[in-house]
């Protein structure tokens, strides 16, 4: 799809390249900047090719322990990356700063490069509602003029269209053009809206005029009383043919603690009412709980969403009841691309019957559709309201979304691989490099090793394969001619460098920023395999590419005969 998720070529990783844990202590780091810098200092390599490589390799390494040494660098980079590094108004930062407030300061640098780039635009929304009566399919409804028809009645019963276009015309005032159109059983109406905005203090004020049933003026706004309490409320005028309809809204919410909001909301005009809700929210889950006494009607609500961040999925249910009936709810939202979302969502009720809801939400563009399915709770509604969506969604999956997806992922690797192709190259020569000023020291850590029985690295090999497949960085292909493999590379001398009292750890979100590792496969699922001798047995290791490796390890290592 269009929106897949943009892969970027993956920045310099100070914490691979000194290969330390992204909570390493300046102690660790400190070391392992010695450890590098001995074995990459020019002084030590007298060949001229060599000492070129060597002053490369050392100024990355001086680089890497420069931010990660410096507590305001590191928290920047910690928090946004090189990129964080670069951005605009760094020399405004003071270094007698707390890290904490660096970070915030960095973010705020960026939020308003970005805010002057979306002043230059607009911010279309956009809700298409389209209601479905279906009732047909379990209740038939027959009489002298059925038509004898073998399938049921499905009809559009109403549809609702509205969008909004945001222009900025200031750093603290913004214009707002708003329309809905409504059609509901053959009778037809709509409005807009034009309204205002300017930020104040602690706040905001909005003034609004348009046209509907008459001529609409309104005023709106905002204030933070305290750190934990703000007030909204606006005031409206609606002028129809025979009267004057004014109406009254308000909001009082409370920052109760940091994840429990409570809101008292008071609505005067045609429907009076007084609303109490509390809501709770989290990462993992989100609930709130309302009560309101009103005109014409009472009733309570309480929902409970749990997101399943890693699947990037949301389920909710929610109960609401009062004296126009109840109704009970159950659904999900599921993210199937970087700005697109479905949800389904199951209604059951008295007098309402039940509802399959199916929303599209792509960007901020949302496409509603309310299917009526039976004006009672019938249990084979309820049932095919629930497996219908799942098995649609699920072949749609298989059939639309995933190759979709996996072909813009294939041409935005493609995209990437060519406008990086020069960096790549260059990864891959400071890989070589490295590995070529590692000889001296190679030699060293294994003839230690093996004085001692300790680590001895036999194999190791870094790249695209699986995890039981018999690979190799040289095979021979049908002529018998030996070849690269181009997704492979060996590792050996690297890791063996790494090995410090019998001991290797590998840190890294990817380990192809490692010092002697590049990226052989860019963008496809990596992993490392080693091939170790420990005290004289042999034992062998598989990793996934963002795993960290610790060997040896009796839950790491599988035995060798």
């Amino acid at each position: 799809m269009d929106d897949n998720d943009e892969l970027e070529y993956v920045e310099e990783d100070y914490y691979a390249f000194l290969n330390v844990p992204r909570n390493a202590s300046q102690e660790e780091i400190s070391a392992a900047y010695r450890t590098f810098s001995r074995m990459y200092h020019p002084d030590k390599h007298l060949d001229v090719e060599n000492k070129g490589k060597a002053e490369e390799m050392f100024n990355r390494t001086k680089k890497a322990y420069e931010v990660l040494s410096d507590p305001h660098q590191r928290a920047i980079y910690d928090s946004l990356g090189n990129k964080g590094l670069q951005t605009e108004g760094w020399e405004l930062i003071h270094r007698t700063r707390t890290p904490a407030e660096i970070r915030e300061e960095y973010e705020r640098l960026a939020r308003e490069r970005e805010e002057r780039r979306m002043q230059q635009k607009t911010n279309p929304r956009g809700n298409i509602t389209v209601n479905i009566n279906a009732t047909e399919i379990f209740s038939r409804y027959e009489d002298e003029y059925d038509d004898g028809s073998l399938f049921p009645a499905i009809e559009v019963s109403g549809m609702s269209m509205s969008q909004s276009i945001e222009a900025p015309l200031s750093r603290t005032d913004t214009a707002t053009l708003s329309g809905n159109l409504q059609l509901q059983n053959g009778v037809g109406g709509g409005n807009f809206l034009l309204s205002g905005r300017r930020l104040i203090n602690k706040g905001w004020f909005e003034v609004d005029c348009g046209a509907g049933s008459g001529p609409v003026l309104g005023l709106k706004g905002s204030r933070n009383l305290t750190n934990r309490v703000f007030l909204n409320g606006g005031t409206t005028v609606n002028f129809r043919q025979n009267a004057i309809i004014p109406g009254i809204a308000g909001t009082l919410a409370i920052q109760l603690d940091k994840h429990t909001v409570g809101y008292l909301t008071y609505n005067a005009g045609l429907q009076s009412s007084m609303t109490t809700t509390i809501e709770h929210n989290t990462d993992r889950y989100h609930c709130n709980a309302s009560a309101t006494l009103g005109i014409p009607h009472c009733y309570i609500t309480a929902s409970y969403t749990r997101k399943l961040v890693e699947q990037q999925l949301k389920l909710r249910v929610a109960l609401k009841g009062g004296t126009f009936g109840f109704l009970a709810e159950y659904g999900a939202e599921k993210k199937v691309s970087k700005y697109s979302s479905i949800v389904a969502t199951v209604s059951c009720g008295v007098p309402t019957g039940v509802t399959l809801k199916i929303k599209i939400i792509r960007s901020t563009q949302t496409y509603l559709f309310p299917i009526h399915l039976s004006e009672e709770i019938i249990p084979a509604a309820v049932f095919y309201a629930t497996v219908t969506p799942l098995l649609t969604y699920f072949i749609l999956k298989k059939t639309l979304i995933d190759p979709m997806n996996e072909a813009a992922k294939q041409r935005n690797i493609e995209k990437v691989k060519e406008t990086n192709r020069a960096r790549m190259a260059e990864k891959r020569r400071g890989a070589e490099s490295a590995i070529a000023l590692m000889g001296a020291m190679y030699e060293r850590i294994r003839t230690e090793e093996q004085r001692r029985q300790g680590l001895i690295i036999v194999a190791a090999l870094y790249g695209k394969f699986g995890p039981d497949e018999n690979v190799a960085a040289e095979q021979r292909d049908e002529m018998g001619f030996i070849q690269h493999n181009p997704n492979v590379i060996d590792v050996k001398v690297p890791l063996q460098c790494l090995v410090k009292d019998a001991r290797l750890n590998v840190y890294g979100k990817t380990k192809s920023e490692l010092p002697g590792f590049y990226d052989p496969c860019f963008g496809e699922d990596k992993l490392l395999r080693v091939d170790y001798e420990f005290r004289g047995q042999s034992y062998s290791v598989t990793v996934a590419d963002n795993e960290d490796l610790s060997i040896p390890a009796s839950a790491n290592g599988t035995a060798q005969n």
